[in-house]
């Protein structure tokens, strides 16, 4: 993994970046950004993990749809993080050339970071960086979507071995992927990368 050529070329690509050491610098630093905004949140492990939501929660008003299983709730609290000021996500895979992917099964993770927000922040962990775009592509569908699918307890192909199968089951959640080539035209993207393993 060549950290500096990822940030190079993620800047090259237009995106902002940012590194920390630690989840709790990474923390602190989001904290520190974001005050007094609304703010929406895609349903991110890494977030998740480092406790984002709460720090933000003390001093923002947040929506959040990590951790909510019942569809009819998630479904009302994802449609507001469509309208916030700020949308926090992660990512399921970065190339060292510099784009990043995300797949997804309802759609507002994807969404809320391509379009109608003030800022967007993609916070991953440097351990989800991969050479090329198609080993990055492959990551996200081989490593991140079957290790979510087996947490949320869906009886996914994937979820039993840890592979893509392309299938057809009622709970997939690969049903789109976006592909972060360059910054969206008139969007503010920044990407925050941790040197901790986090998330899938």
């Amino acid at each position: 993994m060549d950290l500096e050529k990822t940030i190079q070329n993620l800047r090259k690509n237009e995106f902002e970046v940012s590194y920390f050491e630690t989840a709790a610098e990474a923390a602190a630093y989001l904290d520190s950004r974001i005050d007094g905004k609304t703010v929406g949140f895609g349903d991110s492990e890494t977030l998740r993990v480092m406790g984002v939501p709460e720090l933000l929660a003390t001093h923002n008003t947040v929506y959040n749809p990590i951790g909510v299983h019942d569809d009819d709730e998630f479904d009302d609290i994802a449609k507001k993080t469509q309208l916030t000021d700020v949308f926090l996500t992660s990512v399921n895979g970065i190339s060292e050339t510099g784009e990043m992917v995300n797949i997804d099964g309802t759609g507002n993770r994807v969404a809320g970071s391509i379009f109608g927000h003030e800022k967007v922040y993609m916070v991953a962990s440097t351990k989800k960086i991969e050479p090329t775009l198609e080993e990055a592509i492959f990551r996200a569908r081989n490593v991140a979507a079957p290790t979510n699918t087996k947490k949320f307890g869906y009886a996914t192909p994937c979820a039993k071995t840890g592979k893509c199968y392309d299938c057809h089951a009622p709970r997939r959640i690969c049903n789109v992927m976006a592909i972060y080539m360059q910054k969206m035209n008139g969007m503010d993207v920044e990407v925050v990368l941790v040197g901790e393993e986090l998330g899938f």
